[in-house]
């Protein structure tokens, strides 16, 4: 299981290698690093030490958001699994799985993989239809990007808090993970008062 858990996260990366779609034109990458720009904020601003972003293109750089976002979105939810199962509430399954999250994913009936893979699977079919339109923005599956002024503060603020939440919730799901592969410990903390 350990090395299922190492693979998946190694194979998650190719969310952030670029499509086989190429754009000629490329950006000075002045336009994302602005300080108005969604998702540069204090205390870091434009934050990127390996140079992903270097010499790519608007495209690309709209699909590493989109993919930033969906990854955030994602963890923050695993996060709030994670610590609803390490507390023993498991509502389809009567609480009858183990605590541990890992040890209860092997516990999950073969039904139970199909339904997540199916709704996983129904999501990104859905982002690929709406991606199509021309009122797309990236991460914006519900178009609730037209429904605001893109110069509203409270929308911008709303957008940096969702990215910053979910950058944040990324780091900490692989906490957890790596506390409960190396430790064995599931629960909110890693080492217990004696």
């Amino acid at each position: 299981m350990k090395i299922a858990a190492l693979l998946t996260l190694f194979g998650s990366a190719a969310a952030f290698v670029p499509s086989g779609r190429t754009s000629r034109s490329t950006s000075t990458l002045a336009a994302w690093q602005d300080d108005n720009v969604i998702g540069i904020t204090a205390p870091m601003g434009f934050f990127d030490p390996l140079g992903f972003s270097a010499e790519k293109s608007d495209e690309v750089m709209n699909l590493y958001r989109e993919a930033e976002l969906k990854h955030g979105r994602v963890a923050m939810a695993a996060c709030l699994g994670w610590y609803i199962t390490a507390g023993g509430v498991h509502p389809a399954f009567d609480s009858s799985l183990s605590s541990d999250p890992l040890q209860a994913a092997q516990e999950l009936p073969p039904v139970a993989w199909a339904q997540f893979v199916a709704g996983c699977g129904f999501v990104e079919f859905l982002t690929t239809k709406i991606a199509k339109m021309d009122i797309y923005k990236p991460g914006d599956l519900l178009g609730a990007a037209t429904w605001f002024d893109e110069d509203d503060q409270g929308w911008i603020d709303y957008q940096n808090k969702e990215l910053n939440n979910g950058r944040l919730a990324m780091l900490a799901f692989m906490g957890m993970l790596v506390q409960d592969l190396k430790f064995g410990e599931y629960g909110d903390q890693i080492f217990h008062a004696s």
